[in-house]
């Protein structure tokens, strides 16, 4: 699911969006990149979980760019507090050479996906937006390879989905953009978005990585 695909802008206010990473000059790198970006915009920056925590609190942004290591604790496992903090806020993971192990707690922990520190900025950007819209920011061989790897329990506890919703679920799974979908499905994006944001409600899920993660926990997608 590439980063600028299928990406919306569902209305004319900035995305509103936190940096917590300890290394200064990628971080203010980061926030003046952001800040130049006519739909985006900077709200603060954090270079620990301890201010990452206030200023969710008190900036209440709208995607949170965050470093997995950080001087007094492991980001990926600090997801799950800072996102009860704004519930509607996305978790993109920054990330420098991440084990599998990492990026599975990172989906399990509610992240949108991933971006590389090693990529270019305006690919960071592209990751911003995309999360904001509810984007998996996640390759489709990373994602074939890492949902097997999720934890697995038995026993639903969501609305049960439609034949429809389930099909479109198994679609994502194989990373397919909705693009993709509508064409296998010979339907419109449109639909496509309509039945991604209904399953995703009855799941409780905020993205379509989260969803997926959500749905293999719950056993509604069969063994890959």
């Amino acid at each position: 699911m590439n980063a600028t695909d299928d990406v919306q802008e569902s209305d004319t206010s900035p995305t509103r969006v936190l940096v917590v990473d300890d290394h200064e000059v990628l971080a203010t790198s980061l926030s003046m990149v952001l800040d130049a970006e006519p739909d985006l915009t900077s709200v603060g920056v954090a270079r620990s979980l301890e201010q990452a925590r206030t200023l969710v609190r008190s900036t209440q942004p709208d995607v949170l760019l965050l470093d997995h290591r950080l001087p007094d604790g492991d980001g990926v496992s600090a997801i799950p507090e800072l996102r009860a903090l704004r519930e509607q806020m996305h978790v993109v993971v920054l990330t420098a050479t991440a084990a599998d192990h990492v990026l599975v707690a990172a989906i399990e922990a509610g992240a949108s996906g991933f971006v590389s520190k090693t990529r270019g900025l305006a690919e960071v950007t592209a990751a911003v937006r995309a999360a904001a819209s509810g984007e998996a920011l996640i390759s489709p061989e990373m994602l074939a390879r890492l949902l097997p790897r999720l934890t697995r329990s038995s026993g639903a506890r969501h609305q049960e989905l439609t034949d429809r919703e389930h099909e479109v679920l198994g679609l994502l799974a194989r990373g397919m953009t909705n693009a993709a979908i509508a064409a296998q499905l010979v339907v419109s994006v449109h639909t496509v978005r309509n039945h991604i944001a209904n399953l995703s409600a009855k799941l409780g899920a905020h993205s379509k990585l989260e969803a997926l993660s959500i749905a293999v926990r719950e056993g509604l997608l069969p063994d890959r």
